[in-house]
């Protein structure tokens, strides 16, 4: 018998996918399509703190991630942004404040324990195995399912069976013509659609992108956006991104910290418009919110 938050799980999906059949500029577009969901968080985070010997990196961050959204952490410099991250995946413990996802309180789980729950992260700096295939790094993110992790005396070849839908994510980033590719030689833009493709492989329920355009060039900036809006089709991203034009052009909601408090949060062109924001910021990166498509 299906359990019954699976159920609910289940249902949620499919209204995000008679909703969803495009791209994240529709949900912007006809917002009453996406009435049903308002009130429905998938993360919420309650005084956030986090502490250094006496400097408070986070303080007091009230963060609410809404189920099917695409949510872009902003800020500049220093404000706390990759530290929340860290806090969110537990890869640092809160000082003070509680974590909730789907409902449930995991402020104290451990890094293993938050991903089996569904929250799947990656890094500002490409995190892939370099001198293994393509198709290789996406089975060992796949292996899990098999239970065979530690079977050290078992050859490889078992896990062939894997192949199948490793190609499927591959094909799903666009990556299936370098299955055979040993990693190192892949360019930076087609590492981090190799990240997202081993980090769809964990099948999360929310995915935590750390600076996915981070040291880009244009091209691989737009084929990065591109995937983005592709894979947040049944699912809810999370992401700290410098790029202006990324963030207003597949964002639907922005939290900006500064400082380690969150300044303002809402659409792109409300956020972009705040005194306040505009005031952190300062220099160029005015112009660049304010005029995203021209960066």
């Amino acid at each position: 018998m299906d359990d019954p938050t699976g159920l609910r799980i289940r249902e949620r999906h499919r209204i995000i996918d008679r909703h969803n059949n495009s791209c994240v500029a529709d949900r912007r577009t006809h917002p009453d399509d996406w009435r049903l969901m308002a009130d429905d968080c998938i993360l919420e985070t309650k005084g956030l703190v986090k502490e250094f010997r006496g400097f408070v990196a986070v303080n007091g961050v009230d963060l609410k991630v809404r189920r099917g959204h695409i949510h872009a952490l902003i800020g500049p410099n220093g404000a706390g942004k990759t530290t929340c991250f860290n806090l969110l995946t537990k890869f640092l413990e809160p000082t003070r404040g509680s974590i909730h996802f789907n409902g449930v309180d995991f402020t104290r789980d451990t890094p293993e324990r938050i991903a089996r729950r569904g929250i799947v992260r990656s890094f500002q700096i490409s995190a892939v195995f370099p001198h293994l295939t393509v198709l290789e790094n996406v089975r060992i993110a796949l292996q899990r399912n098999l239970g065979t992790s530690f079977h050290f005396w078992k050859s490889d070849r078992s896990l062939d069976q894997l192949n199948g839908r490793a190609m499927e994510l591959l094909t799903s980033v666009g990556l299936e013509a370098h299955a055979g590719m040993v990693t190192v030689e892949m360019p930076y833009g087609r590492k981090r659609a190799l990240e997202i493709a081993t980090t769809l492989a964990l099948d999360p329920e929310l995915m935590l992108l750390d600076e996915p355009t981070q040291g880009m060039g244009h091209e691989d900036v737009h084929r990065v956006m591109e995937l983005i809006k592709q894979v947040s089709a049944n699912r809810t991203i999370l992401m700290v991104e410098h790029n202006m034009k990324v963030v207003a052009g597949i964002s639907d909601t922005l939290t900006v910290l500064a400082r380690g408090s969150v300044l303002a949060e809402g659409p792109y062109a409300e956020v972009a418009a705040n005194p306040l924001v505009i005031e952190a910021y300062m220099g160029t990166e005015v112009a660049e919110l304010a005029s995203p498509a021209g960066h």
